[in-house]
C-alpha cells in the first residue's frame, strides 16, 4: 500500500531501516531463543507459543504492507501489534519462571516493545490520514 504502509525505509541510527528485514531479524531471533529452552513440557509449550507470535510478527507485517485498503492495512497493523505484545507476555513468563534470565532476553522485549509502537504509530497515522481524506471529499 502506498499511502500510509510501511514499505519505506526508516531511518535508525542515521541508516536506512526496512521494517520489512527488521520484521525477520526479530522473527530469527525468537526462532534462536526457542531453540534454546529446556525441553521440558513447560519449555516446549511455552516456546510453541512464542515461536508462533514471534514468527506472525513479520508475516503479518508484510500483509499489512500490501494492504488494500486504508481500513485493511489499519486492521493488519492491530494484528501485528497483538502478535508483538504477545511475544513480550511470553518472554515475561519465560523469565518470571526462571527458564531464563532477563538479561539474556531484554533486547528482545525492547525490540518486541518497538515493533508494537511502531504499528500503533503506523495504523494512527492511518487512521488520521483517512479521515482527512474523507474530509477533503465533503467539502
Amino acid at each position: 500500500m502506498a499511502s500510509g504502509g510501511l514499505d519505506a525505509e526508516y531511518e535508525v541510527n542515521n541508516k536506512p531501516y526496512d521494517l520489512r528485514q527488521r520484521t525477520k531479524q526479530f522473527a530469527l531471533r525468537v526462532i534462536r531463543l526457542v531453540g534454546s529452552l529446556p525441553k521440558t513440557d513447560t519449555g516446549r509449550t511455552l516456546g510453541r507459543q512464542l515461536l508462533r507470535a514471534g514468527t506472525s510478527v513479520g508475516a503479518n507485517y508484510r500483509s499489512a504492507a500490501r494492504a488494500r485498503s486504508p481500513a485493511d492495512f489499519i486492521a493488519k497493523m492491530g494484528l501485528v501489534e497483538e502478535e508483538a505484545d504477545e511475544v513480550s507476555y511470553w518472554i515475561e513468563l519465560l523469565v518470571e519462571s526462571g527458564m531464563t534470565k532477563k538479561e539474556k532476553l531484554g533486547p528482545l522485549m525492547q525490540e518486541a516493545h518497538e515493533l508494537a509502537a511502531i504499528c500503533v504509530a503506523s495504523a494512527r497515522t492511518a487512521r488520521k490520514r483517512r479521515q482527512q481524506k474523507r474530509e477533503r471529499r465533503s467539502d
